[in-house]
């Protein structure tokens, strides 16, 4: 799924519970299921930064705590892995599909990463509280052939790459809240800005073997992305029955998702996500959206050395 860091001390990595002592508080237990919960870290699933409901911070989940509660990690590491996802066609569509590929992660330390889920990027400032960077993503579009009966004539959104800013900040180890901000800039495709805001944190009832977060993100895009992706221009009124439709930018949705984590060893290791959105404003009075609510899901099996 996301793109995780893994401890740079192998004896950390072991999740062999008989090297931990029994904690003696919840919140101690808690704290301690935190560090070795991340000191496995999983990987991204097979999917791009294209419009879906899974939240942003779950491309990222996990990367800032591990600093806080184990320091920067070193050397290199790999993961590689096999991934499944269920999400709907385009933002608003009313079909789904299933789709599944290869996730691959490669990190340096704290500092460069390349992976399915969070692009090639290199982390400019990394310590306890805060992460932030500039990475490469892509956006992969949308074809008027796979909703045919909805998108004639509205032409193809093509395929984008975009460049990505972004900074994570962790609250403290009492209270481990992560608040994580983006802000893409597409060449190509819609040709404009996108950003999320979001926050997540480790649940209860996470345990040595099993470990998950929860949190709620909001989505942002200016006037070129909100009209390219739902606005309706008289040329594709024309073509296609769909009234003419001017989006403006602004909030685009409101969501959020959880992420789980099965440790099975000390290599493997399977992830799972869950994703919501609900599109307001200008998006969800677009006369091409067909539901405003779009669920998705995703899980993988993964193996790191």
């Amino acid at each position: 799924m996301i793109c995780r860091h893994a401890n740079h001390n192998n004896q950390r990595e072991d999740p062999d519970v008989s090297r931990h002592p029994e904690p003696h508080t919840p919140l101690a237990g808690w704290l301690t299921a935190l560090m070795l919960a991340l000191a496995l870290l999983h990987a991204p699933a097979v999917r791009a930064q294209t419009p879906a409901p899974l939240a942003e911070w779950q491309y990222s989940v996990g990367v800032p705590l591990v600093e806080m509660f184990q320091g920067q990690p070193e050397g290199w590491k790999f993961r590689l892995g096999a991934a499944m996802t269920v999400r709907p066609r385009y933002d608003g569509a009313h079909d789904y599909y299933v789709f599944g590929g290869p996730t691959i992660d490669i990190r340096y330390a704290d500092k460069f990463f390349m992976s399915t889920g969070e692009g090639l990027g290199w982390n400019i400032v990394s310590n306890d509280h805060w992460r932030a960077g500039i990475a490469l993503t892509y956006d992969l579009g949308r074809r008027e052939k796979k909703d045919h009966d909805n998108l004639a004539g509205m032409g193809n959104i093509g395929m984008a790459a975009e460049t990505k800013l972004f900074v994570d900040y962790v609250v403290s180890k009492s209270f481990p809240l992560v608040i994580r901000a983006n802000a893409r800039r597409q060449f190509g495709g819609a040709n404009g800005w996108i950003g999320d805001l979001g926050a997540y944190m480790p649940l209860p009832g996470s345990s040595e073997k099993f470990f998950w977060f929860a949190g709620p993100t909001m989505t942002v895009a200016d006037s070129a992305y909100m009209g390219r992706w739902f606005g309706v221009t008289p040329e594709q009124a024309a073509r296609s029955g769909h009234p003419e439709y001017r989006a403006s930018g602004g909030i685009k949705s409101y969501g959020g998702g959880v992420s789980a984590i099965w440790f099975i060893n000390k290599h493997w290791f399977a992830t799972a996500d869950f994703g919501v959105s609900a599109l307001v404003g200008d998006a969800k009075n677009s006369p091409i959206v067909q539901r405003t609510t779009n669920l998705t899901g995703d899980i993988s099996v993964v193996y790191q050395f």
